[in-house]
């Protein structure tokens, strides 16, 4: 049996989750642990977890998250194809190369702003990039530059990139996993769906540690 590191930001995502486990928090073989808002706080946490414990056989960053219009409904799932760090990078002036003015690290030559994602067996969801941000996209504008930069991104999140960059560490097999609470673009609080994208995360619990105990 493969245990698995599962990381949230908050504790509500984390208890949605232990929520769907057939033995809830005392789950042999799962841990749920809420690592903090934003990617750094997420690297941390894991890091720290991998560090404590040399048991796991995979990481899973894990929670709420917003799709890309089009993209995915809400209550829906999103998995990672690769996550990339959207903002990780520098700002440029403007041409025909870099029409949205920004540089990546990837460009700027220092190291890589991607992942890649690994599957969920079991797991019923949109595939495709999820973005990590630092700073959750709230206008219409910028949820167009993200579209245009990463045409084949899904959704965002503030934590994925963190948990991979951990997991790469100690070379262990990472995914992410959205339930989608509300859709990039306008800040609209209103209209988040956040009750039933935790459910959608309990929903998920299950099969994801059952898809990947098995493995």
């Amino acid at each position: 049996m493969n245990r698995i590191l599962i990381v949230t930001a908050v504790e509500a995502e984390a208890e949605a989750l232990r929520k769907g486990l057939p033995g809830g928090a005392a789950e042999p073989g799962v841990s749920v642990l809420a690592g903090g808002v934003g990617a750094a706080n997420a690297a941390a946490a894991t890091a720290r977890a991998l560090a404590l414990d040399g048991g796991y056989g995979a990481v899973i960053s894990a929670g709420i998250g917003g799709a890309f219009r089009g993209k995915a409904e809400l209550g829906e799932l999103l998995l990672a194809r690769r996550v990339v760090a959207a903002d990780l990078g520098a700002q440029t002036p403007p041409d025909a190369e870099h029409p949205d003015g920004f540089l990546s690290v990837d460009e700027l030559g220092f190291g890589s702003s991607a992942a890649e994602g690994g599957r969920l067996p079991g797991v019923r969801a949109v595939v495709g990039t999820i973005l990590t941000v630092n700073c959750a996209t709230g206008t219409e504008e910028r949820a167009g530059e993200l579209t245009r930069r990463y045409p084949d991104a899904v959704g965002e999140g503030m934590e994925g990139y963190g948990v991979a960059a951990a997991a790469a560490l100690f070379d262990l097999p990472f995914a992410e996993i959205r339930a989608v609470s509300n859709f990039v673009g306008r800040r609209e609080r209103e209209a988040w769906r956040i009750g039933p994208a935790l459910a959608a995360l309990t929903a998920a619990a299950r099969p994801i540690a059952e898809g990947l105990q098995a493995c």
